[in-house]
């Protein structure tokens, strides 16, 4: 016998409804947005991009149960999966604190002026670093600076192989403090023209251009964020900063009437310098945090 086939029953049309503004897109319309791959390892703090790339390459990182491909986009519902391997190499990489120099370059040699990291060897390591890692010749290899000091400033440089750590203290959304040390004479004609002060320099340097150092000044026209700058004695000034920009406290001091004749960096974060001897470097320890 056969079965009528029932239809269900139309509805009534629906009443026109008044015009709404555009709702904001749904989780599920979020979640089909892309990024790529190597940005999202890092966002997630697995990695930097450079590290991403890597595991990639070396097929350690599947998308949904595939091998992931360089450049590949994907969304915040694919499942990302990472292989031990890349986590196990990780933690091989080290990073060193080492108390740069005047005279040396940051990063690579240029003009004749060595990199830092040639001083990284067991000659120059701190007899008193306490953390058990044993030198090794590949700890050498691959040190990339994660903010910079320039030729003629001295204090602590971070030399490291750890994608983590270069994207934690210089990555775009860093927010990681550095403190210096400054001395500084009082030259509002110029380092080389007349007037120039160089005992009790706080004695005779304007109030209000303090206020300027903290706030107010431009860089490359750009404003700079807040700092925090105060006498530390009458010839010297501490800073304490949230940026980098090249040479930062340098010409934020010409703007203002102050010529620098010493720049040292005492602390990144949570880690000082401390005693560590000019010219020698440390690891930085396990448990050690920016």
């Amino acid at each position: 016998m056969s079965r009528t086939l029932r239809l269900p029953a139309q509805k009534p049309a629906a009443s026109p409804q008044p015009a709404r503004r555009t709702p904001k897109p749904s989780a599920a319309v979020e979640a089909s947005e892309t990024v790529r791959l190597n940005k999202r390892l890092a966002d997630m703090g697995l990695c930097s991009r450079r590290e991403a790339d890597e595991w990639i390459a070396r097929g350690w990182v599947r998308v949904n149960g595939q091998p992931a491909q360089t450049g590949q986009a994907v969304t915040a519902a694919d499942r990302v999966e990472v292989a031990p391997q890349a986590t196990e190499r990780q933690g091989g990489r080290v990073t060193i604190l080492l108390h740069k120099p005047v005279g040396y370059v940051s990063g690579l040699p240029e003009d004749g002026h060595q990199s830092a990291a040639v001083l990284v060897k067991p000659a120059t390591r701190w007899r008193d670093d306490r953390t058990p890692r044993r030198f090794e010749a590949g700890h050498t290899r691959g040190l990339a600076p994660a903010g910079r000091l320039d030729i003629d400033s001295t204090g602590l440089l971070v030399l490291t192989q750890d994608g983590r750590v270069a994207k934690a203290l210089i990555g775009e959304t860093s927010d990681v403090d550095k403190e210096y040390l400054v001395r500084v004479h009082w030259a509002p004609n110029g380092p080389k023209g007349v007037g120039v002060v160089t005992q009790d320099v706080q004695r005779v340097f304007p109030v209000e251009r303090l206020g300027l150092l903290r706030h107010g000044l431009k860089l490359d026209d750009q404003p700079l964020k807040p700092a925090l700058v105060d006498w530390q004695n009458p010839e010297q000034l501490r800073f304490v900063l949230r940026e980098g920009k090249k040479r930062q406290i340098r010409r934020m001091c010409e703007q203002v009437g102050l010529h620098v004749v010493g720049l040292k960096r005492i602390r990144i974060g949570k880690v000082v310098l401390g005693n560590l001897p000019l010219g020698q470097w440390r690891y930085l320890g396990e448990h050690e945090r920016f």
